[in-house]
């Protein structure tokens, strides 16, 4: 397979040129943005809105240029995330779309707006087949992400806890996940009740469409026979009595990642953006951040997402690690990699592996730097 190109910029700007902002929209257009075919197109601009109390999720700044430019060219954006499987403040649709807007994503200073793609409670998803999958061969993908005509992915580059970094696939694929898929991603098995602050309120019984639950002890139990991993009962729980039991053989995690963002992006246009500031150790869905353990990289843009991951994790791993003050100072800097340094049970390649043996596209990249 060929080369990727993957466009570069860096973070340098000048007194009264055009900022930040301005060599975005630039880089996408020397990326060759406007080459997808937006006229008239549902176009789904597919971000994290960081989840509230974290502060290194992208500014709204960015998904204004990318939804300017992608309304210049005659598309109609929207910004989109799924519910999360685990209990915070974006497990269904009405609490997710506040803390968007908490965190600044509002049609006022995005240019457009922002859709919860699997729905309410989580559950409105459409079933993907899976080109080649070993893992997955029926994806569960929010369906407003479906429904879109175009898909662009904007993904904040930072470490990750169980996956080495989040990129472009990580917000593709598992991003994507409805909570059934979510929960299909991370999980071998099913969910389970903490009976310490179950209050027995039979909430969990009245959204199972399995009758998976039992009360004869007074809390609930859910008998796994019955349960098929939907993960309503998570969302539901008034007393967040029910998790996910996040118990996968090594790898697994990351391969099933890279088949569900080969599921979404199959067989219609793409385009791919990472910004690789505020690069934080593990990822935006905990309601805080760490210290960066890199300086701030820049601005990289691709139709190629694994070749765009390559990109990022080579560039990270260039930087000197920023030791005074971040987790890297507490760690044993011994792999020459900064992700595995700072999560040593963590194998960030195996996504970018899977991904290429899929046929999402290439490690091999040509970085092009733009000015």
């Amino acid at each position: 397979m060929a080369k990727s190109k993957v466009y570069f910029t860096d973070m340098r700007t000048k007194a009264f040129g055009k900022g930040l902002m301005g060599k975005l929209a630039n880089l996408l257009k020397v990326a060759g943005m406007d080459k997808i075919d937006f006229d008239g197109k549902f176009t789904t601009i597919k971000i994290h809105f960081g989840e509230p109390g974290n502060l290194s999720f992208l500014r709204p700044n960015f998904a204004r240029v990318v939804a300017d430019e992608i309304k210049k060219l005659g598309g109609k954006p929207f910004l989109t995330d799924c519910n999360t499987l685990y209990v915070g403040r974006r497990k269904d649709a009405l609490e997710h779309i506040e803390s968007a807007y908490l965190n600044g994503f509002t049609p006022y200073t995005t240019g457009c707006h922002v859709i919860i793609a699997d729905g309410l409670k989580g559950s409105d998803e459409a079933l993907v087949p899976v080109p080649h999958g070993e893992y997955v061969k029926e994806a569960k993908i929010g369906r407003a992400i479906m429904d879109a005509d175009v898909f662009i992915s904007l993904s904040h580059f930072k470490g990750h806890e169980m996956t080495g970094f989040g990129g472009a696939i990580k917000n593709i694929g598992m991003g994507s996940g409805s909570r059934a898929g979510k929960m299909e991603q991370h999980c071998d098995s099913k969910p389970f009740v903490d009976a310490k602050q179950c209050v027995g309120c039979r909430l969990c019984a009245k959204i199972c469409a399995h009758d998976a639950q039992d009360f004869s002890s007074g809390k609930a139990v859910i008998d796994h026979n019955k349960c098929v991993g939907c993960g309503q009962c998570v969302s539901i729980c008034p007393k967040d009595a029910i998790s996910a039991s996040y118990n996968s053989e090594p790898g697994s995690l990351d391969k099933k990642m890279a088949e569900y963002a080969w599921a979404v992006l199959e067989g219609r246009p793409h385009f791919h953006i990472c910004i690789v500031m505020d690069v934080s150790p593990f990822c935006d869905c905990h309601p805080e951040n760490d210290a960066p353990i890199v300086s701030d990289v820049g601005m990289f843009a691709s139709f190629d997402p694994v070749a765009l991951d390559q990109a990022c994790a080579d560039a990270v791993n260039k930087m000197p690690a920023l030791v005074a003050g971040s987790i890297l100072g507490e760690r044993d800097r011994c792999h020459h990699d900064h992700f595995k340094d700072v999560s040593p049970t963590t194998n960030w390649e195996i996504q970018l592996e899977h991904s290429e043996k899929l046929g999402i596209g290439t490690r091999q990249y040509e970085l092009i730097t733009v000015k």
